[in-house]
């Protein structure tokens, strides 16, 4: 049974692949599309919400649902599932499209590939945002290409229709949010896979922010032609286009865009980069605060250098001793008359903000324990800051008086009693004979 076991393990590992149980198929979203004349003789698309299920398997396998369209992906040499892994069926969100190539009719230079294919793009997203993996799958046709725009001769998909196809591209992100400080270095992940060998391909990066777009890189294997910086040419043959951004600024927040285009398909990902700084937490007392009844003090607790704008500052009382008990504690209370300062632009285009209050002592608030929290987005737990307050009986001016009388008459005493010191020093010295 032993060695039955290492065989199998054996020919796992020579097949390169895991012997774990794979995805056999998933429930998408296909936005089907009937493009059609309107009475002005313009062109209108009407878009179709359809549940539909992506299969993978065999030429010939038996739909999972068969009343249902199924997308049957069949064998390649890309499998769409190795993309996957590590993932299970419910953390994916699939979502089909048909695909236009724009007029753009050539011959897909893969085995079995006929002069004209019906395109797909299918769009496969991890729930927890892990990654982002779009494919494009190829329908062979024996039909002859149109001789017009494709979307405008796409046939009809019944319900329970089987549509076969294989995986002629994949284009993939493992970081399609990235959360970054200011001054890090950060690289967005791209790689793509095309299904044959010696593809020309067409590899970009582009930066979208407020309706700008911005080239950061292109290289094309036809011409070996580079332009822009940030992407390793070398590793672009095997499909690795990440691209590496040295140093993150508030000016780096925006959406970026990986493209590779290999004709007639153009594939991209997106990937979203987002300025987080957490903010340095500062009050303006010390960890201990002694006052005297009746006195007045403005104490102001400081958010500084955060960014984004959603920042959320709460000043709370508490008694140290009740909060140690293990039930029945009760919790802090929270100040109402708390006044909060705009947001204040620093030079680097972070922000600063602060809350404060007037603390009037009173002998009952003493031992109690002030916090200031601060949270903000780039914060798994709010910043605390906090201080005990202590406070002192006021001294009685009937107090004062005692002790300035008795200081004034002790004074008095002292001066007569030198007086006559001096005095009596100086008559002895009188009466020596020179």
């Amino acid at each position: 049974m032993a060695v039955i076991l290492q065989m199998l393990v054996c020919a796992c590992l020579c097949a390169g692949v895991y012997c774990v149980p794979q995805i056999s198929w998933l429930p998408c979203q296909f936005t089907d599309e009937h493009v059609f004349l309107n009475a002005e003789a313009l062109t209108e698309t009407e878009l179709r919400p359809r549940q539909v299920v992506l299969q993978f398997g065999l030429q010939g396998d038996p739909p999972i649902s068969p009343h249902a369209v199924t997308f049957l992906l069949t064998a390649s040499k890309l499998d769409v599932r190795r993309y996957l892994e590590g993932a299970e069926a419910e953390q994916l969100d699939c979502e089909l499209a048909r695909y236009s190539t724009e007029g753009i009719h050539v011959r897909w230079p893969a085995l079995g590939a006929h002069g004209y294919n019906y395109w797909f793009s299918c769009t496969i997203r991890h729930s927890k945002g892990l990654f982002t993996v779009t494919s494009f799958l190829r329908q062979a046709s024996d039909q002859p290409p149109p001789g017009q725009q494709d979307f405008r001769s796409w046939p009809v998909i019944p319900d329970g229709e089987i549509l076969t196809t294989t995986a002629a591209m994949v284009i993939k992100t493992q970081t399609p949010i990235v959360r970054a400080r200011l001054g890090s270095e950060q690289k967005l992940h791209c790689h793509f896979d095309v299904d044959h060998k010696g593809a020309n391909f067409t590899a970009e990066w582009h930066k979208q922010n407020r309706g700008e777009r911005t080239k950061l890189f292109s290289h094309s294997s036809r011409s070996g032609r580079t332009e822009g910086s940030g992407v390793r040419v070398k590793p672009l043959s095997g499909g690795e286009a990440s691209y590496t951004l040295p140093f993150s600024k508030i000016s780096s927040e925006a959406t970026y865009v990986c493209s590779v285009s290999v004709i007639p398909i153009f594939a991209s990902v997106e990937v979203n980069l987002r300025i987080e700084e957490p903010p340095r937490v500062s009050i303006s007392v010390g960890p201990s605060l002694s006052l005297q009844e009746g006195e007045e003090l403005k104490v102001l607790c400081e958010a500084d250098s955060y960014f984004p704008l959603d920042v959320d500052i709460v000043w709370y009382e508490q008694d140290p001793a009740a909060s140690g008990q293990r039930v029945g504690a009760p919790l802090p209370k929270k100040l109402q008359n708390i006044l909060v300062s705009s947001h204040r632009h620093n030079a680097d285009r972070t922000y600063t903000m602060s809350a404060f209050f007037y603390l009037k002592a009173s002998l009952r608030d003493s031992g109690k324990q002030f916090t200031c929290s601060v949270s903000h987005v780039s914060l798994r737990v709010p910043i605390k800051k906090n201080f005990i307050l202590t406070v002192e009986e006021p001294v009685s001016w009937l107090f004062i008086i005692c002790v300035g009388l008795t200081v004034a008459t002790l004074s008095s005493v002292l001066a007569v009693m030198l007086c006559h010191l001096y005095s009596a020093k100086k008559k002895l010295v009188e009466k020596k004979p020179y």
